[in-house]
């Protein structure tokens, strides 16, 4: 009974993270930056990878069929094929490896949580970058769908460890 309430409980946080929105302003365009991936690692990490990757299905298929889950209320199939589709499919990735390696021990000291979160981070940038230079080419896609994101990245990668980190500390103290 458990996992299906943290199931329901982290597609709740991670829609509600996906409706934070910062306007970054790069190149005279506004990028905008979700609390998405920051969710979808620490819900992989904490639901662990087949729960983690479990829920990124559902929230894709959730999403995908129309309900305005995504980024800025976003859904729909062409949210799925167009130049987020290919961020969303990392999720199932990033969230099954962050789980992964907080399975095999990742998970004692700040740093590591660190390594977690930056491979996880990789994973959905590869998957974005993987389907934005289908549709753009590589050029543009590392322009549009990497560069400007960096900083926001870093920020979620540090935010992520230390959220998943003080988490881990608060359970082994209860355990």
């Amino acid at each position: 009974m458990k996992q299906p309430f943290l199931l329901l409980f982290s597609l709740i946080c991670l829609s509600a993270a996906a409706q934070i929105d910062i306007a970054v302003p790069i190149n005279n365009n506004e990028i905008p930056i979700s609390g998405q991936s920051f969710a979808v690692l620490v819900i992989g990490y904490l639901l662990g990878k087949k729960w983690g990757a479990i829920c990124m299905v559902l929230y894709i298929l959730l999403g995908g069929i129309g309900l305005p889950i995504f980024a800025d209320g976003g859904s729909g199939f062409q949210t799925l094929i167009g130049g987020s589709g290919g961020y969303l499919y990392g999720f199932i990735f990033a969230a099954f490896v962050a789980g992964m390696l907080n399975e095999m021990g990742w998970n004692q000291n700040l740093l590591q949580c660190i390594y977690v979160m930056t491979i996880g981070t990789i994973v959905i940038l590869f998957f974005g970058l993987l389907q934005l230079t289908f549709m753009y080419g590589f050029e543009k896609a590392l322009a549009y769908g990497l560069y400007p994101f960096i900083p926001g990245a870093i920020f979620k990668i540090l935010l992520g460890a230390i959220t998943v980190f003080l988490i881990e500390k608060w359970v082994r103290r209860l355990g």
